[in-house]
């Protein structure tokens, strides 16, 4: 069978080609925009991509056609599969048809954390050798893909609440029908397909209603919001953990030890990657493992080896002292969050490079909250943008640190370059390419005197 994915470098819908070549389909698509580090493993797998959407480039020998939820009206591809009759289904339900109704799925949803949860869980379960199928919006540096089909029953998703395709509007993860569910966080996010926070929630419980009696639900009872959503109706099992309430089943203390109430017992989390967030995407991530028939110590052991995922404070380079980290925030908690766990350990100044990306941000529907989240930075540097619908100077002006505004990526490394010394710590945030600013950057401060 042939198969042809409109926006194939999307993280789900690379992560849909890499699984459809497992099952021995021959994977082509096309994106409007090509660059690392899922074009490099698609390239990898074999897998044919075209960068724009020329209708001319379909090929009459296509049995069927993913479409990714950034495929809109207009896109000169779609409407020739319209024109002609041609068959077409969404990421999500071909994902659900062709694995996870035969799988025991284990999906993470929350506004944050979501990749690197997903990623600890595929890899305690990899590591237990139980030989998992996973699919994360983002690439383990202990697991060499970012989906894998597995040959066990167990299946890891990374389930997003953005919506399915233009021809489906509910969010993706209410595919996945899964036996064991983190909720890990819920704010409001995705500006532009969600009114407020009551619409996220309604989808949320969708998600809830969805299960079997005999699944678990491991929720993390700081969070008031997933508070409320589960009690919209539950029909599942449910387990909490939380670094706040006492009551959770299982709390981390501020040494970082999961307490579990009911045994009395204390299990010690160590990662590699500092931060109170960190350590509950590990707890939540080993209560699932648990679910599955992973022992709490042999989980605890798995995430002592665990290495991080590339984007999420990644260190792509040390150059003279400064070092320089690729970081996927692009949302205020999170980039609040990304910041306070990378602040103990600079020694130097904290430099945050922000790129004010997702439609969210573009809307400045979280303005007001933007400014709260840069203070454990000591600078502040972005880019102005036509495409921005609110005034980032006036915030720049009230935020608590220093804030840098620039016209473009190359004023940013020129002023990086220059005032950057040893102990520094530059931390790029982006869910994009940023303008490859990155190996920009990299290649500059290797050049200077």
């Amino acid at each position: 069978m042939n198969i042809y994915i409109l926006g194939i470098c999307g993280t789900f819908m690379a992560g849909i080609a890499i699984l459809a070549r497992e099952l021995g389909f021959e994977v082509e698509g096309s994106d409007a925009n090509v660059y690392p580090p899922m074009s490099n493993q698609l390239n990898d797998a074999g897998i044919v991509l075209h960068e724009g959407y020329q209708a001319e480039r379909l090929s009459d020998d296509i049995d069927i056609f993913i479409i990714g939820n950034a495929i809109t009206r207009g896109n000169p591809q779609f409407e020739h599969i319209l024109n002609h009759n041609l068959h077409y289904i969404s990421g999500p339900q071909w994902l659900f048809e062709q694995i996870l109704k035969d799988r025991w799925v284990l999906a993470v949803a929350g506004t944050h954390g979501k990749t690197t949860t997903s990623s600890m869980l595929a890899w305690i379960l990899h590591h237990s050798g139980l030989n998992p199928g996973y699919l994360i919006g983002g690439i383990s540096h202990n697991l060499s893909r970012s989906a894998h089909l597995g040959e066990g029953p167990f299946f890891v998703i990374e389930a997003d609440e953005y919506d399915t395709a233009l021809f489906d509007k509910r969010s993706k993860f209410i595919h996945y029908h899964p036996r064991t569910l983190i909720l890990n966080n819920l704010e409001f996010d995705h500006a532009d397909i969600f009114e407020d926070l009551a619409a996220i929630k309604r989808q949320f419980h969708h998600l809830v209603r969805t299960l079997p009696g005999n699944a678990l639900i491991i929720h993390n009872s700081d969070d008031a919001d997933l508070d409320e959503v589960l009690a919209l109706g539950c029909w599942s099992e449910c387990l909490s953990f939380a670094a706040e309430q006492d009551k959770a089943d299982f709390k981390l203390d501020e040494n970082l030890n999961l307490y579990q109430r009911e045994t009395k017992k204390y299990y010690r989390i160590e990662l590699s990657q500092p931060g109170l967030f960190n350590a509950m995407n590990a707890s939540a991530a080993a209560l699932a493992a648990r679910h599955a028939g992973v022992p709490l110590a042999m989980a605890l052991e798995a995430l002592r080896q665990f290495k991080g995922v590339k984007r999420r404070q990644e260190v792509i380079a040390e150059i003279d002292g400064v070092s320089i980290i690729d970081d996927f925030a692009h949302h205020p908690t999170a980039i609040e969050l990304t910041l306070e766990a990378l602040k103990p350990s600079t020694s130097g100044r904290l430099f945050a490079v922000i790129e004010l990306r997702s439609n969210t941000m573009k809307m400045g529907v979280l303005a007001s909250r933007i400014e709260q989240s840069l203070s454990s930075a000591d600078v502040v540097l972005m880019c102005d943008s036509k495409e921005l619908e609110w005034d980032i100077h006036a915030m720049a002006k009230n935020a608590s640190t220093r804030v840098m505004i620039k016209k473009n990526v190359a004023q940013i490394i020129k002023l990086l370059v220059k005032i950057c010394r040893k102990g520094d710590q530059i931390v790029i945030m982006s869910n994009g390419g940023f303008d490859n600013i990155h190996q920009k950057l990299i290649r500059a401060m290797q050049s200077r005197p």
